[in-house]
């Protein structure tokens, strides 16, 4: 199974060279010249299913990855969002797998480990599933897609967020009052 190691931002200057949301400790590694990354993009966005590293380098602390398939800067506008995802396990290092279990200290997830769960608040009541993960610069997001249709956006803090068991399948969330009536 792939993991997402970073989520493609603006284009940055004209020939091609992207800014990069990080999911990985290990960006030297991940985004070394020549490494060829699966992607994740919406059906039909023209992005190609796996982009060739041509250059990477952290620029003030963020990092900039410009790839062999994308030429200029038009491209690059086309990748906004695109995920960039670990390449097959078995490719990586034949016999070696890489586990889907949260860090020891307990309070890291995959976002493919979330994804699917079901989302009640602390009284038992069920009130959706966990569509996804957004990475902002000072805190994280659990999106929570709610029963009525709505998409939810609940910090992803202990206080708001006090269990995460991926085992049993869910998530228990402690919102403040209102915060899942501006969902969208």
């Amino acid at each position: 199974m792939s993991h997402v190691v970073a989520r493609i931002g603006k284009p940055h200057g004209l020939n091609g060279e992207v800014t990069v949301q990080l999911h990985t400790d290990e960006p030297a590694r991940r985004f070394a010249v020549g490494s060829v990354l699966p992607t994740r993009a919406p059906t039909g966005s023209g992005v190609p299913h796996r982009l060739t590293v041509s250059s990477a380098r952290d620029h003030n602390g963020t990092w900039l990855l410009s790839f062999e398939e994308i030429p200029d800067r038009t491209g690059a506008e086309g990748l906004r969002g695109t995920r960039l995802l670990t390449p097959d396990p078995v490719a990586i290092e034949p016999g070696r797998q890489e586990l889907l279990e949260p860090d020891p200290g307990g309070d890291s997830w995959y976002e493919e480990q979330l994804l699917g769960l079901a989302v009640s608040l602390v009284d038992g009541t069920t009130v959706g599933t966990v569509a996804g993960l957004d990475i902002g610069p000072g805190q994280d997001r659990l999106v929570v897609a709610l029963t009525g249709g709505a998409t939810a956006y609940v910090p992803f803090v202990s206080a708001l967020v006090p269990l995460v068991d991926v085992v049993g399948g869910r998530v228990v969330i402690d919102p403040p009052a209102g915060l899942l009536e501006l969902a969208e």
